[in-house]
């Protein structure tokens, strides 16, 4: 029983802990967001004017509004790069460990789309973009760049939740926490107790 229940804790553990690239391909460093197309970076911002006028977002977008995109290019090579952004509906529940290759095995890719940026160069030294989200929930954006010379393509992929927070794994661990409290009441003789305390009222009545 002791061995199940260290196995339920280092469950917990691992749900409890993030990797330091969480959501693909957009992190925190030293409190500045970053996208990391392949070995390209970016500081990436979002906006929503209309609801938070200046206030910057990273992650998770709080507003169902109007939404304004921002990479600004940390790498030379970026200005020259042809740039697409592209926005899905997280319909398969990837989540924070949403990878390239699970956009990949997306049989109808334009299915699931909801917004889709030609690739287009930028020589201002930022990509900037917008788009109106009509609904709550969770989606995947995927930035892609074409080298400029060789034709590769190097992409981000990253989730983010629009219009409230996402729980994520939190019911999950909240699940865990309850299951080993039981196991733990089983285990060290609970029912026992319970029993024997039933049995002194009884005799008490």
């Amino acid at each position: 029983m002791n061995r199940l229940v260290s196995v339920l804790l280092a469950m917990v553990l691992c749900l409890n802990s993030a990797p330091a690239f969480g959501h693909g391909g957009v992190a925190f460093e030293d409190d500045v967001c970053l996208i990391n197309i392949n070995f390209l970076q970016a500081h990436f911002t979002v906006f929503q004017p209309e609801e938070s006028e200046a206030e910057e977002f990273c992650e998770d977008i709080p507003d169902v509004a109007r939404s304004v995109f921002v990479m600004e290019y940390l790498h030379s090579l970026l200005p020259e790069m042809l740039i697409d952004f592209r926005i899905i509906k997280d319909l398969d529940k990837l989540g924070r460990f949403a990878a390239w290759s699970d956009i990949e095995a997306i049989e109808d890719l334009d299915a699931v789309t909801v917004f889709y940026e030609e690739p287009r160069t930028e020589d201002g030294g930022y990509y900037r973009t917008e788009y109106t989200f009509e609904e709550a929930g969770s989606y995947i954006g995927i930035v892609t760049a074409q080298h400029p010379v060789d034709g590769r393509n190097y992409n981000a992929v990253f989730y983010f939740q629009v219009g409230g927070a996402d729980l994520g794994t939190l019911p999950l661990f909240a699940l865990i926490l309850v299951a080993m409290h039981a196991l733990y009441w089983f285990s060290s003789g609970g029912p026992e107790r319970r029993r024997k305390k039933k049995l002194e009222r009884a005799s008490l009545a």
